[in-house]
């Protein structure tokens, strides 16, 4: 994802920055909508699974970085913290079904077969 890098380098700003968190809080909001938007409009199933893992993992660091942050008020920081860890999970289990197909489309490649799934 190209704008990766610009996300990653903005979230290190913002950490030695963190008297501003609603800057961060603002990013996170927009990742999220962005996340949505993405992954109903990407080309290919493929494309759409790769770039959702990519953003989820970049939205689950803001909400950690959020999280914790020493001035942020605790209800802010206690919703950045079971969020972080939702979307955490979700990243797991993209990541896990990813490396499923791969093997399978390994199985079914070794054995001379394809399948709907890899196409």
């Amino acid at each position: 994802m190209p704008g990766e890098t610009l996300m990653n380098e903005e979230l290190s700003g913002l950490t030695a920055t963190s008297k501003q968190p609603e800057l961060l809080v603002s990013a996170v909001l927009h990742l999220m909508s962005h996340y949505t938007v993405n992954s109903t409009n990407s080309a290919t199933h493929e494309e759409a699974e790769q770039a959702s893992t990519k953003l989820a993992s970049v939205i689950e660091r803001h909400l950690n970085v959020l999280a914790n942050l020493p001035d942020l008020a605790p209800v802010l920081k206690a919703t950045c913290q079971q969020l972080s860890g939702q979307w955490a999970g979700l990243v797991e289990k993209k990541s896990a079904q990813k490396t499923k197909l791969r093997k399978l489309g390994w199985l079914l490649a070794f054995t001379g077969k394809k399948s709907a799934l890899m196409e």
